[in-house]
């Protein structure tokens, strides 16, 4: 990775900042974001610390789409190139929160976000191709349904059911972007990272997690295992080329049949590119 740029979101804490870490200890020139400038700036400090090299610093609430596309400016303002994407921020609310745009904030950030986010920076990554983009979903996307009719779940809100959908979203993302950058140089593929011990889904737990996290914590992957799958995607020589995957613990999955509806993923596509400014309605 010597020499490349690498973009990883949410790289304060948890799978983000392992893999942060990771892709610094390859060589990789980096740019982190995190919604708190010293906690940002101090993950930086340790990168550096451990023998990481360059380390740009970006601070964002990715939920904010003002917020985002001021990040987007300055990542385009600041970065000749950009090698690789890792859209990694993600969150689990168990009640319902809307963002300054008034979206639903599991929908918004999970989802909104790195569409949002790779449409902005896919000139730059065209221009620095090869080029990977990399999207952490979940394996919980096999329990996902579009619901296109209450997307932001204004009508009937549950917290797992929009954690599903948004991680399910992720995929059909990842393969239709895959489809729209075919015969370019910049490939897309998705990951599960696995049941990781981190801070995830602290700030507004569901009953099933306050119950069973602490029970299971200790059969969890490390925070460094659970980056492993996405430094793997970013990195590996071997994949070179190949796009629109899944994977899990290194290796392609299969994804839930409803991932590979190429007419959900572009109904999906154009619902959120108009949600997010892309495309007026």
């Amino acid at each position: 990775m010597q020499g490349m740029t690498v973009v990883v979101t949410g790289a304060t804490g948890g799978i983000g900042k392992a893999t942060a870490m990771g892709l610094a200890m390859m060589g990789a020139n980096l740019a982190i974001t995190g919604r708190d400038i010293e906690r940002t700036e101090e993950t930086a400090r340790q990168i550096r610390a451990a023998g990481g090299g360059q380390v740009d610093v970006f601070v964002a609430d990715l939920s904010s789409q003002a917020q985002l596309r001021r990040l987007a400016d300055e990542m385009l303002g600041s970065l000749s190139r950009i090698d690789v994407l890792v859209n990694n921020v993600g969150g689990y609310w168990n009640t319902r929160h809307a963002t300054a745009e008034g979206l639903e904030h599991t929908f918004a950030l999970n989802h909104l976000a790195p569409f949002l986010l790779t449409n902005l920076l896919l000139d730059r990554l065209q221009q620095s191709a090869p080029a990977r983009v990399v999207t952490v979903s979940s394996n919980a996307q096999a329990m996902g349904r579009i619901d296109f009719n209450d997307l932001q779940g204004e009508r009937n809100y549950s917290g797992a059911r929009a954690y599903n959908q948004s991680k399910l979203a992720n995929l059909l993302f990842t393969y239709e972007l895959a489809r729209r950058l075919q015969g370019t140089s910049v490939t897309a593929n998705a990951l599960h990272p696995g049941m990781v011990s981190t801070g995830f889904g602290a700030e507004d737990p569901g009953g099933a997690q306050r119950l069973f996290v602490p029970i299971l914590r200790p059969f969890m992957l490390t925070e460094a295992r659970g980056a492993a799958t996405s430094i793997q995607l970013s990195s590996s020589p071997a994949l070179e080329g190949i796009s629109g995957g899944f994977f899990a613990k290194g290796k392609p999955r299969k994804s839930s049949k409803d991932s590979y509806d190429e007419a959900s993923a572009e109904r999906l596509w154009n619902v959120s590119a108009v949600l997010t400014g892309l495309t007026s309605t």
